[in-house]
């Protein structure tokens, strides 16, 4: 077993969809290209299982691109009890920042306290709930909770409102680039033989008798549909995984509850700081985090019920109101909508509770819940960014034990370090974006053309061509959403480049790419996330 992948060239789409039409079953099928199909895929590869992989838009399109950008153990969980799922967290934040430090770095936050409690009652609290989280974080500890003063505290944070400072709390945690780290996973499935394939949605299942044996997927370039056949499918779809349920026979009850997280993005100068904030308790009964993130402040997010999956969910003008209210109690220079470069909602598939529940999806647990169905089936839902590779162990456990798979040894992705890791730590993902979130391939990056023609901070003409060539970017979204992240960080400046982009990827995809449609498609969302409610 290996800890590195090897560097030859990805295979292009052409070759993977070849792939595709091979009539021999398929060990693994996986649908769903977010955070828990891409790791499924990448541990089956690891095995020396024979794996496909389908994804109907692109690589983290939905909520996994959508995260707060945390690798976290989740204070709040402790608080809640659930130990074992912060226990599991913290052991698996340990293992992301070893195999991506170029995109994943530690980060400090500070919890701030403010009035006469915060002088001591607050301050015991917390202080009591972070040493129970460093004591559980074990040899994962990235740093010591520490007390400090309320000058100390403006002195890391200028940003934090003075009046009623009475300190603050110190402690550590992770920050990774989600959308980057996925297409890092799936280039590393890649190169481990998976055949990973984005913008392939699957239309149907196919069954023998009762069983589930394959899917039928179409490839949205060319409308070429792909039978593939396989002894065990597993859809890890996220949101919508009880839609793909709904195509098997006699699936049962839905699983997941779905909510809205809200994310808005504004200056750098609103926090002034490397260190994140976190206020431990809102007017909804959720944590606040204002976080600085790619050279801007991340502030989110809330956690509203939500009916039914969109692909591209919207923000309401509540949750908005929330989410500036709160930052304006403990920032020096309160946010307005005027402020915010970019608006953006992420869905939760949370895991549904018992018939005639009513729980808050504040409330409602984040740990995953994996399904076999009488057909073999195999459903994975729930969970979070963070526990994703320790997901699809549990994933393929499930899928060993009712015989669906071969048994392999688990554990193959443990020490696997993804494409671009470098042997140390890369930059912390507080800074600017740039050529330090390709590692190890920021030379191949550079030998391109366009590699000294910037385009926005952080991006270049050769960035654009290598997402093209190597990062399976088929569209101005995939580049500007998720190779780059700059519709993230300023969606008015994402629209302004669109066009130049377009003309970059039609000279590397070729004469089958329609660069105006991709680039109107793209103006239009990026306009909703420049709008805010």
């Amino acid at each position: 077993m290996t800890d590195r992948v090897s560097d030859a060239p990805d295979p292009s789409r052409v070759d993977l969809l070849q792939r595709l039409t091979r009539p021999a079953p398929w060990d693994l099928v996986v649908i769903g290209g977010g955070a828990t199909g891409l790791a499924v895929a990448l541990d089956a590869a690891a095995r020396g299982l024979d794996v496909a992989l389908v994804e109907a838009g692109d690589f983290a399109r939905g909520t996994s691109s959508r995260a707060t950008k945390l690798l976290h153990g989740g204070v709040r969980y402790l608080a809640q009890g659930n130990i074992g799922l912060v226990r599991e967290a913290l052991r698996e934040r340990t293992l992301a920042l070893r195999n991506a430090p170029h995109l994943a770095s530690p980060l400090p936050f500070v919890l701030p306290l403010y009035g006469a409690r915060g002088r001591w009652i607050d301050r015991w609290f917390y202080r009591t709930g972070l040493t129970a989280y460093d004591w559980l974080s074990g040899s994962a500890s990235l740093g010591a909770t520490t007390a400090l003063s309320a000058s100390e505290t403006a002195i890391r944070v200028p940003g934090l409102r003075r009046d009623g400072l009475g300190g603050a709390l110190c402690y550590w945690d992770g920050q990774f680039d989600d959308a980057r780290l996925a297409v890092a996973v799936a280039r590393t499935a890649l190169r481990l033989g998976a055949a990973a394939v984005n913008h392939c949605p699957v239309e149907e299942l196919i069954h023998d008798g009762d069983r589930v044996a394959g899917v039928v997927a179409r490839d949205e370039e060319t409308g070429r549909r792909f039978a593939l056949r396989s002894r065990c499918v597993v859809n890890a779809t996220g949101v919508w995984v009880d839609t793909i349920r709904g195509m098997d026979r006699g699936s049962g009850p839905g699983l997941v509850t779905l909510s809205q997280g809200v994310h808005l993005v504004v200056g750098p100068e609103f926090l002034g700081a490397s260190h994140a904030v976190l206020v431990p308790k809102t007017a909804d009964g959720r944590v606040l985090f204002a976080v600085p993130w790619l050279g801007r402040t991340l502030l989110g997010t809330t956690d509203t019920p939500c009916p039914r999956p969109e692909p591209e969910p919207q923000a309401l003008r509540q949750e908005v109101d929330l989410i500036l209210g709160e930052s304006a109690r403990y920032l020096t220079r309160p946010p307005t909508r005027a402020d915010v470069t970019s608006v953006w909602v992420g869905l939760r598939p949370l895991v549904q509770p018992g018939a005639g529940d009513r729980v808050p999806t504040r409330s409602l647990s984040r740990e995953h819940l994996v399904r076999v169905d009488p057909s073999g089936l195999v459903t994975v839902t729930g969970g979070k960014w963070t526990t994703s590779r320790a997901m699809a162990e549990s994933v393929l456990a499930a899928c060993s034990t009712h015989g669906l798979i071969p048994d392999r040894p688990a554990g193959a992705t443990v020490s696997l370090r993804l494409v671009g890791s470098p042997t140390t730590a890369g930059h912390p993902l507080s800074a600017a974006p740039g050529a330090h979130l390709y590692g190890t391939e920021g030379a191949r990056v550079a030998a391109l053309a366009g590699h000294g023609t910037e385009l926005a901070p952080g991006l270049t003409e050769a960035m654009v061509r290598f997402a093209a060539r190597q990062e399976q970017a088929r569209t101005v979204e995939d580049v500007l959403a998720r190779r780059s992240r700059l519709l993230f960080l300023d969606a008015r400046l994402a629209a302004a480049i669109a066009p130049r982009v377009g003309s970059l990827l039609a000279e590397e995809l070729g004469p089958g790419f329609e660069p105006d449609a991709s680039v109107r498609a793209f103006e239009a969302l990026a306009q909703r996330y420049a709008t805010v409610p």
